[in-house]
């Protein structure tokens, strides 16, 4: 078991020609679960910005547009992406085995990504050149 997991999340989107990334957040959690909700929460949040519910009090008459129905939604793929328990326990084996887990959605404009990876397999990772390097008869 891996028990710190580093989290981020990054928005990608072309500027001046070029693809930019924006980090959205970073964690490191102490525990599976910790970062299991952290990504949750987050897909969540950006979900709840990209598509705020119109009937809400903080957003007066007509602040708020539908887009096409042609226009991927994204919020619709994030909450999907939460609310699916099988998707999360299949991220939760992936990190609890020490791999990188990524799970990205775009639209016209913007991907999101949502990465994890725990902490002792990247410094593993880091280390096995310096550690086949120094084996005998090698």
């Amino acid at each position: 078991m891996h028990d710190e997991i580093l989290c981020h999340v990054t928005a990608y989107g072309i500027c001046g020609g070029q693809r930019v990334g924006v980090p959205l957040g970073t964690y490191r959690a102490p525990t599976l679960p910790l970062a299991l909700w952290w990504l949750r929460d987050r897909a969540a949040w950006i979900a709840e910005r990209l598509d705020p519910d119109p009937g809400d009090a903080r957003w007066p008459p007509g602040a708020l547009c539908p887009v096409a129905d042609t226009v991927p939604d994204v919020p619709a793929e994030l909450r999907g992406w939460c609310a699916d328990t099988g998707r999360q326990e299949r991220v939760a084996e992936v990190l609890a085995a020490g791999h990188l887990m990524r799970f990205a959605t775009c639209d016209d404009t913007t991907e999101y990504e949502f990465m994890a990876e725990s902490v002792d397999a990247m410094r593993m990772h880091r280390a096995m050149p310096f550690l086949a390097g120094s084996a005998p008869g090698g």
